[in-house]
């Protein structure tokens, strides 16, 4: 697959890698999880959820279990992703409506979501400001963006620049992930706000933990 103008694709190791309990147990869980207790005003069930970036499926049972949606939709703008996504989903027997595409040019009508759910996304996608244009135009109001990020220290630690593959030059700051969220119309209040500090994600990988 060939670079776009708005998205840096995986590389083979990290296609993989998203394929693995290892990523859906020790990355995307808890990462869920820390949005989960961040929502205020929490409903018993969200009618429509959009993960933006889905990869190879994993979240779509973890997401069906907490949120009990009617509909679920991945977008990805990896074919090969969405086609492994496609045998996980009925392997956990979640249905699950495929669109293979551009975070920032959704193929959905306005105010249809409840959730939109980016996870490990943005850190890919260049134009980053129309996505989230999308995002704010997709989403319902009152819906909620459950959005989580590495940072731009993890994504140019050596390790990662290795095993995986990014616009470098579009990588940001915790601080500056929450400025350009806020920027881009979303109620963004401290208080549902999280910096977590995975083992997985630091230098030594937890071992002097």
């Amino acid at each position: 697959m060939t670079t776009t103008a708005s998205h840096v694709p995986e590389t083979k190791f990290g296609r993989w890698f998203l394929s693995t309990w290892i990523w859906a147990q020790y990355v995307l869980l808890p990462a869920i999880k820390d949005l989960e207790r961040l929502i205020p005003a929490r409903k018993m069930a969200y009618p429509v959820i959009v993960d933006i970036g889905c990869g190879s499926g994993c979240s779509f049972k973890m997401l069906a279990d907490r949120f009990a949606p009617q509909r679920l939709i991945g977008v990805d703008i990896d074919p090969t992703m969405l086609a492994v996504a496609a045998k996980r989903v009925a392997n956990d027997g979640v249905h699950v409506d495929f669109m293979c595409g551009s975070s920032s040019q959704l193929a959905l009508p306005d105010g249809c979501a409840d959730i939109i759910f980016c996870h490990q996304t943005f850190h890919h996608l260049v134009d980053q400001d129309n996505a989230l244009r999308e995002f704010r135009r997709v989403l319902k109001p009152g819906g909620l963006l459950l959005f989580s990020e590495s940072t731009r220290r993890y994504i140019h630690s050596w390790i990662i620049r290795l095993l995986f593959s990014h616009p470098m030059h579009v990588q940001r700051t915790a601080a500056e992930y929450v400025a350009m969220v806020r920027k881009a119309g979303f109620s963004t209040p401290d208080t549902q706000v999280s910096r977590p500090y995975f083992w997985w994600s630091r230098a030594d990988i937890g071992i002097r933990q």
